[in-house]
């Protein structure tokens, strides 16, 4: 009782200072569903911003992890073109957009970042527009100028993405059992992906010619489908097909005519070591060989194989059985073993000898 009485007295202190400092009772369950609910609401702000295709972004480091972060003056360009994002800060709408951007800010939806590299590279003009290495900046205020603000909350995965995820099982499975597909099914897998792969590396080459040529030439670098090997790209920057404004110097004539004799070289040398028409022809049907091996085979046929291999096996130990069983039966061996490797040392012996000596005699008569 006496713990409890002094228990009692302590707690009424307490809520008598917050009373006098114009604080709140700590005790009293009264949850802020004000404040529950700004945040919801920012987070799904966010959450929106981030998954519309207007708001420019790209993916970096930042302290060894890859987020993705977007740049300031786009953030202000997106909500003056979208003011209809504002509507879902309900209460919050007519914040101004660096308002709500320093709430995220505070709210760690967002973190501001800073290039890690500052300095001009040798050979270009300015900075990159969008650096690849970032780290936090001191200051997390919001700013149009020169300013990086990335992500941290997880993105939230679609639907289908949850569902594809399912599926690689599947399409493993269905690679592992390509061997017991039909004939029909294995030609047009084989061939659909030797097309693929064929359009892959006609372009790759081409756009690599298309390159080499422009910067020896001309002086420019014109990348055409300049982002087939990103990493991380939408399917419409992926095929984008007009190549990227050259913003670096243009190279020396030095360099573009050493360039121009390492190519010469390069092609002079694959067509000396290229092989002769009869080493292609026995390569290519080494090839299909191959490739006729895989089509071909079935499990019907691997079965079948191996009984018949079986059953030679079969043939073959009853065949040594009866063979090993009429030689112990036959008169003729009944000799001892010595005997007759006696009698076959001595005969070798006088083959050798008369051999030798006819050997001599023609020497002679040619003599």
């Amino acid at each position: 009782m006496k713990k409890s009485g002094g228990a009692e007295k302590k707690r009424v202190r307490r809520s008598a200072a917050a009373t006098q400092n114009g604080g709140r009772d700590p005790n009293v369950d009264a949850p802020p569903r004000k404040q529950n609910a700004k945040k919801d609401v920012f987070q799904l702000f966010a959450e929106k911003v981030r998954d519309h295709k207007d708001l420019v972004s790209r993916w970096a480091v930042l302290q060894e992890t890859r987020v993705e972060y977007f740049r300031g003056k786009d953030f202000v360009s997106f909500l003056k073109n979208h003011p209809e994002l504002k509507d879902i800060l309900e209460s919050d709408k007519n914040l101004e957009t660096e308002e709500i951007a320093n709430v995220l800010l505070r709210r760690n939806l967002l973190v501001r970042c800073d290039r890690v590299v500052k300095t001009v590279r040798p050979g270009k003009k300015k900075l990159s527009t969008w650096p690849a290495h970032l780290e936090i900046f001191p200051e997390q205020v919001f700013s149009e100028n020169d300013a990086f603000f990335a992500w941290t909350f997880v993105k939230r995965r679609p639907l289908w993405q949850t569902l594809l995820s399912f599926c690689w099982p599947v399409l493993t499975l269905a690679i592992c059992l390509f061997p017991v597909y039909p004939h029909r099914c294995k030609l047009l897998i084989l061939y659909s992906c030797a097309g693929i792969l064929l359009l892959i590396l006609s372009l790759l080459s081409i756009r690599a010619t298309v390159f080499g040529a422009l910067y020896i030439i001309l002086g420019k670098r014109v990348w055409f489908f300049p982002n087939i090997l990103a990493e991380e790209a939408t399917l419409g920057e992926l095929f984008r097909f007009w190549p990227k404004k050259d913003e670096e110097e243009r190279p020396k004539w030095t360099t573009r005519l050493f360039y121009a004799i390492v190519a010469v070289l390069v092609i002079l040398l694959l067509r000396h070591h290229a092989p002769d028409e009869a080493a292609r022809a026995r390569y290519q049907k080494r090839v299909s060989n191959i490739i006729d091996d895989v089509l071909e085979w079935s499990p019907r046929l691997a079965l079948s194989g191996m009984m018949e291999k079986q059953q030679n096996v079969v043939n073959t130990t009853v065949s040594s059985d009866s063979s090993s069983q009429a030689n112990k039966t036959s008169p003729e061996h009944t000799a001892s073993p010595d005997s007759d490797g006696a009698k076959t040392f001595d005969e070798h012996y006088s083959d050798e000898v008369i051999g030798s000596e006819e050997v001599a005699d023609e020497d002679k008569k040619n003599e």
